[in-house]
């Protein structure tokens, strides 16, 4: 197998060697009205980072919609709430701040994309600001936004990724309990460990 390996080499396999004048134009240094809209509407993004070494990671988030704040027209904090603690993207932005970002809303084709540079902090008044029930965030995501632009819709038209008469009927796949019991090889049974998850879901859901 033959891998391309320079940038020229790319651009001739492509119709369009380089990008159309819209596509450039695109590209906002701030987030606009439309941005704010967005992010303010949208319950869920996926974090993309990498470490010093350069390996990469994507993580979601998720929370009711507009759980991102914008700051202001340059700034987005996204509040990390309890999970695994693997900590992957707070310990690659520690070590490399380089962020790119994906907000979706649910049912719109089109997405929203940021790059920029984070930072993580525990400021007391932005985690008491961004709390759910009363419950603070254990850290918030500051990304300073360097580039903002709109997504085009053929990569969710393509999968039909909104459309549940295409989605795979859940009872025909695995539940995450029996696929750990498979990978770990675990002593509890796929049920047990798929019941212990429920509660844990319900207890550190934020």
């Amino acid at each position: 197998m033959e891998f391309v390996t320079t940038r020229d080499e790319l651009r001739t396999i492509y119709k369009t060697p380089r990008p159309t004048d819209g596509s450039i134009r695109k590209e906002l240094k701030a987030l606009d009205g439309h941005c704010r809209s967005f992010i303010g509407k949208s319950p869920f993004v996926l974090i993309g980072s990498s470490d010093g070494a350069g390996n990469a990671d994507v993580t979601p988030k998720g929370d009711r919609p507009g759980f991102a704040a914008v700051l202001d027209d340059r700034t987005i904090a996204i509040p990390d709430r309890p999970g695994n603690n693997r900590l992957d993207t707070l310990e690659n932005i520690l070590l490399n701040p380089s962020v790119g970002l994906l907000f979706l809303i649910p049912g719109m084709n089109e997405t929203l994309r940021v790059n920029g540079e984070a930072r993580v902090t525990v400021d007391a008044t932005l985690r008491e600001r961004l709390a759910v029930d009363g419950k603070e965030p254990q850290s918030i995501v500051v990304v300073s936004v360097k580039a903002a632009y709109m997504h085009c819709a053929k990569a969710f038209m393509r999968s039909n990724l909104w459309k549940p008469e295409t989605w795979y009927d859940r009872a025909t796949l695995p539940t995450l309990g029996q696929i750990l019991h498979d990978q770990l090889a675990v002593a509890d049974s796929a049920e047990a460990t798929d019941r212990w998850l429920d509660d844990a879901y319900k207890q550190t859901m934020w």
